[in-house]
């Protein structure tokens, strides 16, 4: 690396050289603002004779072997967003130049600043080499058609800003102050200097980089141009391209891979270390980073769905999204992000699908009317995909949803009941004002009423500012209610396209109103909303009601609780462990602490593992503790010590109790009640065990009878009811499944490429008769075109996995024809390689 300080003339008139903004760079992002602040600095310079004018730095790579034979690349590393507005000064300056006779200042500045005068190769000749709209831009400004520019640029908005301030007062004073712009120029050399770190390391004058560009910056910039472009159009593009607003025109790959990484983890990055949570991830970038790549590229197709609605083709699909777009259900995006996923390879209906999407619409809108708090849902939505299973699809979503207790619980009826009748529905968000009424009003109705419509409002039907009629029309009783307890609650409210005629009118002034055959009234509404107002006299506490009950069974058939049953012996259930029951006996499935799930048995680990996080967040807060807990770093001080990361021990011979009874009182010291959460394992004196509890059984029995290969070896039994083993090419895995009809083994072809997926199958199908030929019978051959996956397999039918007299017969079929699988279709996968 060398560091050197210059005038930033000498840099940008060097013969025969061009600064390359690399596809990583984030784009132009510099506004008017920073411009003007940029060209107010050099007119100051100048104007105030201040000598020189530092703007920071510039790094960059000098590529030497990647270079044209006519000119020398510089790859800018950082300093773009400066560089670039220098360069749209220069061509201010040589357009205002040109435009009024100045032809030697305009051939100056065009020669000597803008381009290579004597490069024959015209990609070469322009000095700035951007990528492209930027590129595109840049030409149009240099070429005097930016007027002809269709699309919106930061180039042509900030050329035009230099354009309307530079004239012949200021045109030497411009000129000059640049001259006495002064920075940093560092050159780095490819394979001796690290750009990314020193990226990092950077104090840059400019804008924040964003987590997305700093991703961005750390997938492509140690790659040379040619698998920067490679990587950055087939990866990187494509992702970028599906995290964008459509409407908002607004860049949501940050998000996105934030919650990528908590679909993946578990774990919910803090926003402004989402680039570190992903460099800790993919510090070799070998072939599993790549696959991952793809596998975040794939995922984004479904991104592009729950934040761009309107491109979903599938009108059930389509609406549910919009309805939880608009409502910012954000937090379910890495649960959904699965979900899609699993409907793209088969694994669910769409009409299971459509299901789960209201699903999540009614658990937090219920929520929302109970009035939960909104920051459990985060953690919830992490950990929600663990629960699913792919053989009963919505009801196991269903189910881990009506399980939850506390803070995360699912509200029943009668909650919703209560909470609905009195809850101030009026002074919410729009957004869930306009929400609720919409359904409500459209729920079974044959024909859509667009409740947005700017006529349609909402009205108060005893109003806001009661006239003194009301008085006489109602008992006093009853208008203190209305006016106290009742007035902007559900029951009082309706829909009206007419609420400035209604104003604060009598209920009976309201129904009937046909001022001029306006049919303002009630008793001409076509609104559902409005059909037990027709049919009533007066407002009255009685009928108020009597419409609240009518407006709550529509309630509950829009939101509707899930109708599944809980098992009645299933002991595992989310709570948080100041809920929980008594540790004693008992060990657990998982338990999140700080929106990290961890999958544990034992609560000896769990307690050191939240003791260590405690320590991390505050250790003269847990070390100042003395009259129930003790850290020291003489072991000789405990009978069973146990030591932390840290060089500290503590006490592990304690009871499970004692433990969480330690947990408890040290979350509530540092502020951290909500914060962890347990989950025990289904006992094992349960008589009649769940679906989970029995798969788990089976595989473990299984498992260690496998024999004459060597495929799933180090797979452990799990509750799913289907087990993996790699088949030595990603995305390929050879496959057991397990249901109360059939055993099957497959292989199943699902890496994160459709089109790769139907590739490998086509290749292996080309060898089908020499691959039947040696595993000795037919095989079933899937395709599944419309999916994303496709498969191999051969299935024995007619054995149930929960009847355990079926058990030999299942094994001896899995043990007998894996190893014959195995040998017929590896040499046709060691093809594909």
């Amino acid at each position: 690396m060398k560091a050197n300080e210059l005038p930033i003339i000498n840099f940008l008139q060097s013969p025969n050289v061009q600064f390359v903004i690399p596809v990583y760079q984030r784009n132009y992002d510099w506004s008017n603002n920073e411009c003007k602040e940029l060209l107010n600095d050099i007119i100051a310079v100048e104007t105030e004779n201040r000598g020189t004018h530092f703007i920071g730095s510039i790094v960059f790579i000098h590529e030497g072997a990647y270079s044209t034979s006519e000119v020398k690349e510089l790859v800018i590393i950082d300093g773009q967003q400066r560089l670039t507005t220098i360069n749209i000064i220069y061509v201010a300056l040589y357009r205002f130049a040109k435009e009024n006779n100045m032809q030697q200042e305009a051939a100056m500045l065009h020669n000597m600043f803008l381009v290579n005068q004597y490069v024959q190769e015209e990609s070469s000749k322009l000095k700035l080499k951007q990528t492209d709209a930027n590129s595109l831009a840049f030409k149009a400004i240099m070429h005097g058609t930016e007027n002809e520019f269709n699309l919106y640029s930061n180039v042509i908005e900030n050329f035009n800003y230099f354009k309307d301030i530079i004239n012949k007062e200021n045109f030497n004073t411009v000129l000059n102050g640049l001259k006495r712009l002064i920075f940093v120029e560092i050159s780095l050399e490819r394979g001796k200097d690290d750009p990314q770190r020193i990226f990092e390391s950077l104090n840059s004058t400019g804008l924040d980089l964003s987590q997305s560009d700093l991703i961005r910056n750390y997938i492509l910039m140690d790659l040379d141009p040619k698998n920067q472009n490679k990587v950055f159009e087939q990866i990187w593009n494509p992702i970028e391209e599906n995290a964008r607003n459509i409407t908002k025109q607004k860049s949501l790959v940050s998000d996105y891979i934030r919650d990528y990484l908590t679909l993946r983890n578990k774990k919910i990055p803090n926003k402004n270390k989402v680039y570190i949570e992903f460099k800790k991830l993919y510090t070799n970038k070998d072939e599993e980073y790549h696959q991952e790549l793809e596998n975040m590229k794939s995922l984004s197709t479904h991104y592009k769905k729950f934040i761009n609605p309107t491109t979903v083709q599938e009108t059930n699909i389509r609406r549910e999204l919009e309805y939880i777009s608009r409502l910012e259900i954000n937090v379910a995006y890495p649960f959904l992000l699965q979900v899609f996923e699993d409907a793209e390879n088969g694994l669910v209906s769409e009409e299971d699908v459509v299901k789960i999407l209201k699903l999540i619409q009614t658990y937090t809108w219920r929520r929302f009317i109970v009035g939960l708090p909104t920051n459990a849902l985060n953690k919830i939505f992490m950990a929600l995909y663990a629960e699913v299973d792919t053989e009963d699809y919505f009801e196991s979503v269903a189910l881990a949803l009506i399980k939850k207790r506390g803070s995360s619980k699912f509200p029943t009826n009668e909650e919703l009941k209560s909470a609905l009748k009195d809850k101030d529905v009026y002074n919410i968000q729009s957004k869930n004002r306009n929400y609720m009424f919409e359904l409500l009003e459209n729920f079974n109705n044959r024909e859509y009423v667009d409740t947005s419509n700017e006529n349609i409002t909402i009205e108060h039907i005893f109003p806001q500012k009661p006239n003194n009629d009301w008085n006489n029309a109602i008992s006093q009783e009853d208008f203190f209610q209305f006016k106290e307890r009742y007035l902007n609650t559900i029951a009082n409210l309706t829909l009206s396209g007419n609420n400035g005629a209604l104003s604060n009118k009598t209920f009976i002034d309201k129904k009937i109103m046909n001022n001029e055959n306006g049919e303002q009234g009630y008793i001409f509404s076509r609104l559902w909303l409005n059909d037990y107002l027709k049919n009533i006299d007066n407002w009255e506490i009685s009928n108020h009601n009597e419409r609240f009950y009518l407006i709550y069974d529509r309630f509950l058939k829009i939101w509707e609780y899930p109708n599944v049953k809980l098992p009645e012996l299933e002991n595992g259930q989310e709570q948080n462990i100041f809920n929980a029951e008594s540790p004693t006996y008992k060990k657990l499935e998982y338990f999140i602490f700080e929106n990290t799930k961890v999958e544990e048995e034992f609560v000896s680990q769990m307690y050191v593992y939240v003791i260590q996080k405690l320590f991390e967040k505050n250790p003269q807060l847990l070390l100042e503790v003395k009259d129930y807990f003790k850290l020291s770093r003489n072991s000789e001080e405990f009978r069973s010590p146990q030591e932390l990361d840290n060089g500290y021990y503590l006490e592990s011979n304690l009871a499970s109790s004692q433990k969480f009874n330690i947990l408890k009182k040290l979350l509530t010291l540092f502020e951290l009640e909500d914060e962890l959460t347990i989950k025990y394992a289904d006992s094992d004196d349960v008589k009649t065990p769940n679906r989970f509890t029995v798969r788990k059984e089976y595989w473990k029995q299984l498992l260690p009878q496998l024999e004459n290969t060597t495929l799933f070896s180090n797979v452990c039994a799990t509750k799913d009811h289907w087990l993996n083993s790699g088949a030595g090419i990603s995305g390929l895995a050879y496959t057991f499944v397990i249901t109360g009809k059939y055993v099957r083994l497959e292989l199943s072809i699902s890496s994160s490429s459709k089109q790769q997926n139907k590739k490998y199958f086509k290749k292996l199908l080309a060898n089908k008769e020499a691959i039947e030929n040696t595993f000795g019978a037919k095989l079933e051959w899937e395709e599944l075109a419309n999916f994303k996956m496709s498969r191999i397999k051969y299935q024995l039918d007619d054995v149930n996995l929960f009847d355990k007299n079926d058990w030999v017969k299942m094994n001896e079929f899995l043990i007998e024809y894996l190893p014959k699988f195995e040998e017929a279709l590896k040499p046709a996968i060691k093809i594909l390689k």
